[in-house]
């Protein structure tokens, strides 16, 4: 698709020196667009849902012939959307696994903490709430603070406390194994369709 696209674009002339062209589409890499002009400047764009609340986590990779100022200018207008970061294109399946499919994983997150308070008496509604709330808050203290998640982790533990032993159920459980895996298979799957 983002060949016929590059192709149509190049036949009607649209595509020239002086534009910049930004590419999302998850399932094609800066390789795609071969067939623009030698001198194109192409930027590869890796947003997640989060952006709809300006909120989002988006990173870019440039091609050969995009410069600073072209990164700047699509950096200035991301930010709209949240945090936008320019990485190498190595890095951009790798956010995808991360930040687009971490979307997901996060909601699980939320939906199992939640549950867990409904098994324990907890109306529905209250729970999903109380959880989202602390998602939002942590992130806020992570992105605030600039600590290491473990040690705001370490911070929340008193010994013999409650926390303690909640995160030692996690760990039987295989939450972090799990989680990194997921990351994996994401951006494992990322690579696969930006080569195709």
């Amino acid at each position: 698709m983002a060949e016929a696209i590059a192709q149509g674009l190049i036949r009607a002339g649209k595509v020239e020196a002086q534009h910049v062209l930004a590419s999302a589409p998850t399932d094609r890499n800066l390789c795609h667009f071969r067939l623009l002009p030698p001198t194109a400047r192409v930027l590869r764009v890796s947003p997640n849902l989060p952006c709809v609340v300006q909120e989002g986590a988006v990173v870019m990779a440039r091609g050969r012939h995009a410069g600073s100022s072209e990164v700047k200018l699509l950096q200035t207008l991301l930010e709209a959307c949240g945090q936008c970061e320019e990485v190498p294109e190595a890095h951009v399946d790798i956010h995808t696994g991360l930040s687009g499919s971490g979307v997901a994983f996060v909601c699980t997150f939320s939906e199992a903490l939640a549950e867990g308070a409904v098994k324990m008496g907890m109306p529905s509604g209250l729970a999903h709430r109380i959880a989202a709330q602390t998602l939002l808050g942590t992130a806020k203290m992570l992105l605030q603070k600039g600590q290491h998640p473990a040690q705001l982790r370490t911070d929340v533990c008193t010994p013999g406390g409650t926390t303690i032993y909640g995160l030692h159920a996690l760990e039987q459980g295989g939450l972090r194994a799990a989680t990194m895996s997921a990351v994996e298979a994401a951006t494992c799957r990322a690579r696969e369709l930006s080569r195709k």
